[in-house]
């Protein structure tokens, strides 16, 4: 009697936790990903949350990360996205990049809402070469947590960019380049600030040739907007 009322529980134990796991294969050019995450509901998921890193190559298991609240939408497929950065709208549980320009993959992965406006957050990790595996970096983490979301990456140009605002009419567009053994440094700077109503104040600062320029310019509000 107690073993067939104890094998539907388990059963539907196994049942609902398969509901909360997602395997994306095209995330990563290196890794497979397997998520499990605590609750979904309504095409939303969120809580705390296992990304496992499968090898491609050698299809073993490459190592385990965590999050407090991998907070994310499913998809037209149920399933989560990988690698959408949105200003105002989509950002994606999982980002895959090189962050730190140094020719290998590193990951971001989501952890609440803590940014700026109350919008995703990140930690984020880089690879480490000695130690061949993912460690976390404090100051990539921080830009995805005190700006708007998760920083975009300019491989072209080697520069990781963020964006902040105040309010309706207030926006800086901050890039930084990564010096190696050193991190991160602050080379450009916007500031566009229409806060008077029929101007925009726009203030440029650009660091060349080891000093900071600056150029401030204003526009008609109507004018600057027009696009």
């Amino acid at each position: 009697m107690n073993h067939k009322i104890i094998l539907p529980i388990i059963l539907f134990g196994n049942f609902y936790l398969a509901q909360n796991q997602f395997e994306l294969k095209d995330a990563s050019k290196n890794y497979n990903v397997k998520i499990n995450v605590e609750t979904c509901e309504n095409n939303e998921c969120s809580g705390k949350s296992t990304v496992e890193l499968w090898d491609k190559k050698t299809s073993g298991k490459f190592q385990t990360l965590t999050s407090d609240n991998l907070n994310f939408y499913l998809n037209e497929d149920q399933k989560p996205t990988a690698n959408i950065i949105q200003l105002y709208n989509e950002q994606s549980p999982l980002i895959f990049d090189d962050f730190n320009f140094d020719g290998t993959e590193d990951v971001a992965i989501r952890n609440g809402n803590e940014s700026g406006y109350g919008g995703p957050s990140y930690d984020v990790y880089v690879f480490n070469i000695t130690k061949k595996q993912f460690v976390p970096s404090d100051e990539l983490t921080a830009l995805a947590h005190e700006n708007l979301g998760m920083f975009n990456t300019d491989s072209e140009r080697k520069r990781l960019i963020t964006y902040s605002k105040s309010g309706c009419c207030w926006h800086l567009t901050t890039e930084y380049t990564v010096v190696p053994q050193r991190g991160l440094f602050k080379v450009y700077e916007l500031e566009e600030d229409a806060t008077g109503g029929e101007t925009v104040k726009v203030t440029k600062k650009e660091f060349i040739n080891d000093q900071w320029t600056k150029n401030i310019k204003t526009y008609p509000i109507n004018e600057y907007y027009k696009n």
